[in-house]
């Protein structure tokens, strides 16, 4: 039987610990704060925001929250993100993606401090990852480690397969992984034998866009496979991984939805949190 990775249960775990870890820093003073920015009135990313604002008010963090119209210009979010990031209240800020079109997206991720992004998006923390300096790591990355952990299931040795390279997911998970000492292949769309790389790896980790790509001819048994896709269909959600299929081949899978999803913002609050910490041991120094 394959066993289902429970994302949802050990989100639940990790934002409860954080929620006490903020408790306890505010009996000294210090309340992380993340400002969030929305740019226009995409229903998608209203609704992420929404969660990732409710995930943190029941943290105990501050919401600084920023909604600006679509027709906002590039000078408009620019000074918004420069006086959040001057205001020593707001410990991470995050600006929602995708932005309309008129905007230069990379242009303004940069903009945010490299101690205050808790999307672990701009250049310079991609460089502090590449160089395995101290740093605030991207959220679904991360996610990705924290279930493996929890499930113990080691890294150090391991071969793994990482499927997508793109800059949110598998650029910076590559990067963890070697960090943690695991030997890595990747494929991506100008992959010519794709089941060439799956079946020789320990772990999967799928992050495509593509709908039910991977198969059971794309992994030997005993597999752990983690499956970042997700999709709406008319019969529910569904993941990069045609998961039912892999029933009796995988031994241990996540699901979708309540995978590796939970997890995004339970790291995200860990990032904050992280963020507050540093922000005070500087203070602490210029003091």
């Amino acid at each position: 039987m394959t066993t289902t990775i429970d994302g949802s249960r050990i989100a639940r775990r990790i934002r409860q610990q954080v929620a006490e870890e903020v408790a306890a820093a505010a009996l000294s003073g210090t309340v992380p704060g993340l400002a969030t920015i929305l740019v226009g009135d995409d229903p998608a990313s209203a609704v992420y925001v929404a969660a990732k604002r409710r995930a943190i008010k029941e943290a105990g963090m501050r919401d600084f929250h920023r909604h600006l119209p679509h027709h906002a210009t590039h000078d408009d979010v620019a000074e918004v993100i420069d006086a959040l990031a001057a205001d020593p209240e707001v410990s991470g800020i995050l600006l929602q993606l995708p932005l309309p079109r008129h905007l230069d997206g990379m242009a303004l991720i940069n903009r945010i401090p490299v101690t205050k992004d808790v999307d672990g998006l701009t250049t310079a923390s991609a460089g502090r990852l590449a160089r395995g300096e101290r740093g605030l790591r991207p959220c679904t990355p991360s996610g990705v480690l924290e279930l493996l952990d929890a499930e113990n299931i080691p890294l150090r040795g391991a071969n793994v397969a990482v499927v997508g390279w793109g800059e949110l997911v598998g650029k910076p998970l590559t990067q963890l992984l070697l960090s943690r000492g695991a030997t890595v292949s990747v494929a991506h769309e100008h992959t010519t034998d794709l089941a060439a790389v799956t079946r020789a790896a320990d772990i999967v980790v799928v992050a495509t866009g593509v709908r039910g790509l991977v198969g059971p001819e794309h992994v030997r048994p005993g597999v752990v496979v983690i499956d970042v896709g997700i999709h709406r269909t008319p019969s529910g959600l569904a993941g990069d991984v045609r998961s039912a299929e892999l029933d009796g081949i995988a031994d241990r899978i996540t699901p979708v939805p309540g995978g590796v999803g939970p997890m995004t913002i339970a790291m995200l609050l860990v990032n904050t949190l992280r963020a507050a910490r540093w922000g005070a041991e500087r203070e602490a120094v210029a003091a």
